[in-house]
């Protein structure tokens, strides 16, 4: 039996981009724990990022959104249009900070990390681990997948503040033979919900429950983004209040999402409980437990991401009677939920992300 040598590993390529030399050294701390991951250059400011991305063509480039001279937004536009490639945005979590990290994944980044974690260095260990993942399952990203995913989105559409789009008095939600439909995302989901959420007409007949994996701050600023976008109201949910039909919640980021039935109404409870579960909203705890309370009257749908999450959530409703449609590796920028629940076997169809409303609508 032969052995790879562990020169002869084929490495992931990284180029890191970032203003700040204690970022840089950082970042190739991190990284240097992986025996499959080879930081190839550093860059200063994006122009250089731009230009080493041309001359050196890394499989990822982590990117710093604010720089002197070219900042990453413009940056990452250049190497998009110029010599597409994946990439991994430092953002701050606040609320300017996630308006711009949306704003780069509506460019094409793939993903982002808190740059206060990393600045802080506070556990080294964990954050080495969740770089480290997300460099593995994003260097293997079809870029040209999310070309496909921008082009198809829906532009933003201008609106007063935060305003809640309300439901049309002429068009109000029809009768329907699905109660809830719950979405699952991660890794690819904001640009992929974009391409989902405003396709529905306003008298789309169900409610809606979204958990996307993000860090707090940043479910808000989606919500109010999709609501600008959708001809649904959209909006962060809130503990207490009762799901109605035509109507989207974003499940808040830190929160668990459950569903309960009170005097005939399903309600949202939010909590923090501690669980298995590595992500907090869990697709499978808000999957979970919208089957529990709605049985065959839910349908599960998992869109792109990293990891298993969602593939317990799924059976959970095949279980309960519901439906289950996952998006086919066609179209998801990683393909690491969806595959897991169509690899247990819990998935009734797979439809690409182009074709998913239509498939939803069938079933409500």
């Amino acid at each position: 039996m032969s052995f790879l040598r562990k020169e002869e590993i084929k490495k992931i390529r990284v180029l890191i981009v970032d203003d700040s030399v204690f970022m840089r050294k950082a970042i190739r701390r991190m990284l240097s724990f992986a025996p499959d991951i080879e930081v190839i250059d550093t860059a200063a400011d994006g122009r250089e990022a731009v230009e080493k991305t041309a001359q050196l063509r890394p499989d990822i480039v982590t990117m710093d959104v604010k720089m002197a001279g070219m900042d990453g937004l413009a940056a990452l536009e250049r190497i998009m249009h110029e010599h597409p490639t994946p990439v991994i945005m430092l953002s701050s979590l606040t609320q300017e900070g996630a308006e711009i990290t949306l704003k780069a994944l509506d460019l094409g980044a793939v993903d982002f990390i808190d740059k206060a974690r990393v600045e802080s260095s506070m556990n080294i260990t964990f954050l080495s681990n969740e770089l480290v993942s997300k460099v593995r399952a994003i260097a293997g990203v079809d870029v040209g997948k999310m070309k496909t995913h921008h082009a198809a989105a829906v532009a933003p559409q201008a609106t007063s503040g935060a305003q809640l789009r309300k439901p049309s008095k002429e068009r109000g939600p029809r009768s329907s033979r699905i109660d809830v439909v719950a979405i699952g995302t991660s890794t690819g989901g904001p640009p992929a919900l974009q391409n989902l959420i405003p396709k529905f007409s306003a008298d789309f007949p169900s409610s809606v429950i979204i958990v996307q994996h993000m860090p707090l701050g940043f479910t808000r600023t989606l919500a109010e983004r999709l609501n600008a976008q959708s001809n649904l109201p959209v909006a962060e949910a809130v503990s207490g209040e009762v799901v109605q039909p035509g109507r989207v919640l974003v499940a808040p980021a830190g929160r668990h999402l459950k569903l309960r039935a009170r005097n005939g109404q399903y309600v949202i409870h939010l909590d923090s409980e501690p669980t298995d579960s590595l992500h907090r909203p869990s697709v499978d705890i808000m999957m979970e437990s919208v089957a529990k309370t709605c049985g065959r009257k839910c349908l599960g749908v998992l869109l792109t991401g990293m990891g298993s999450d969602g593939a317990k959530g799924m059976r959970a409703v095949k279980e309960a009677g519901g439906t289950t449609l996952a998006e086919s590796e066609e179209t998801c920028i990683v393909y690491g939920m969806p595959k897991s629940a169509i690899e247990d076997g819990v998935v009734d169809k797979i439809v690409p992300i182009y074709d998913m409303v239509d498939e939803i609508l069938k079933v409500v």
